[in-house]
């Protein structure tokens, strides 16, 4: 007979999951203890748009700020606003995902409605109007992002729902006279983590870009740094087009975004592979 493998054993065999994992790892490390390794950047020093070097290794902005601890604290907050992200959405998008795909009659088909609208919907213009609405906070980025960012998980959700809903061990419950609630969170969900963990790492990739976004268009919180917030800071400086070119202060916060945004759709894309047998090598 066959031993089956573990999800670990395909996980560590899995390039593209292992660079993920080792890249969010980093990530994670840097924005927890990121007051452990460098202070927090404020004021100003005579240190002027100094190239990176031993004293600064990254480099240095317009008010003579060393660029790593910006980047380093950055990464502090782009994991606060992807995690509240994930957070607000997994509450609203998990429960409404099953409902919609378990529940016959109106209350399901008014909560696939929601999804549909909202998945209609332009998120984008629509997070800048409420954040322009509500402040700049960076809670209340956090909050606008995790609102907007239900709807994918909600499908999912239903959609995994759906297929389970089907399966012989969900009627044996149905008719042993096991509550809805209870089919639905002990049976339903359990099976269902797979597609939905994957979506979660999507949505905290694309929760960072939107938080550049809407620091970018001055929409963030002037008073935390994130990586959005330096290239909004660089920007209104005109660091991305002066001459001499202070490459340093926009390119290194970039390259966080990227990095940041490809990490978690590496590691979203193995689980997502792994999980599907047919994804298997």
């Amino acid at each position: 007979m066959k031993q089956r493998k573990s999800f670990g054993y395909y996980f560590l065999r899995n390039k593209n999951g292992m660079i993920g994992l080792v890249g969010v790892a980093l990530i994670v490390i840097l924005g927890v203890i990121a007051p452990f390794l460098v202070a927090y950047p404020e004021g100003y020093t005579a240190d002027i748009l100094l190239a990176p070097s031993l004293a600064h290794p990254l480099g240095t902005d317009k008010l003579g700020l060393d660029i790593l601890a910006e980047v380093i604290w950055g990464a502090r907050t782009s994991l606060y606003v992807s995690l509240t992200a994930v957070v607000i959405s997994s509450l609203i998008g998990i429960p409404a995902g099953l409902i919609s795909g378990f529940v016959k009659g109106w209350l399901g088909e008014i909560i696939d409605a929601c999804i549909d609208i909202f998945l209609t919907l332009p998120m984008l213009p629509l997070m800048i109007i409420m954040a322009a609405i509500m402040g700049t906070s960076i809670n209340n980025v956090a909050l606008v992002i995790g609102l907007f960012s239900w709807p994918q998980l909600a499908r999912v959700t239903k959609n995994a729902t759906l297929k389970i809903s089907e399966m012989q061990y969900i009627e044996a419950a149905t008719c042993l006279g096991l509550s809805k609630p209870r089919i639905l969170f002990k049976h339903v969900l359990l099976n269902a983590t797979g597609p939905v963990f994957v979506n979660l790492t999507l949505i905290m990739a694309s929760a960072v870009l939107s938080e550049a976004s809407l620091s970018f268009l001055g929409l963030g919180d002037p008073t935390t740094w994130s990586w959005g917030t330096i290239l909004k800071r660089a920007w209104t400086s005109n660091a991305v087009i002066s001459s001499p070119n202070p490459w340093w202060w926009w390119l290194i916060p970039s390259l966080c975004i990227v990095i940041f945004v490809v990490c978690f759709n590496m590691l979203g894309t193995a689980i997502n592979d792994i999980l599907n047998p047919k994804g298997r090598d």
